[in-house]
């Protein structure tokens, strides 16, 4: 019985740190979509000129290298390749793209 306590106490508290951690990511989101001079609408538009018939299936805006980026993965019909594009959040200029197989995408996630 103690140990059914223990495995749902642990339950709980992992619950509450994972939600707490996806809080404070929202939160740096924001706080860096603030800074941006470029808005994730058109940084979309910049990166999806670069995939012809893509699709951004995810974006995100992160600091890399010290610089504020869009980074979105862009799918193409016809491939499982994913199309990484980072968009500079104060330019709007296009500034890496990078192809991606599926097996490095979930690599990349974990």
């Amino acid at each position: 019985m103690k140990l059914r306590n223990i495995i749902c106490s642990l339950m709980v508290a992992g619950l509450f740190v994972g939600c707490a951690s996806e809080k404070s990511e929202r939160e740096e989101g924001a706080r860096l979509e603030a800074e941006a001079k470029v808005s994730r609408a058109d940084a979309e538009k910049a990166a999806l000129a670069k995939v012809p018939n893509g699709t951004v299936k995810e974006g995100e805006i992160e600091k890399e290298k010290g610089k504020l980026i869009w980074s979105f993965d862009v799918a193409t019909p016809g491939t499982k390749d994913i199309t990484e594009v980072h968009v500079d959040a104060m330019t709007g200029e296009v500034v890496g793209m990078e192809k991606e197989a599926p097996k490095d995408e979930a690599k990349e996630k974990h």
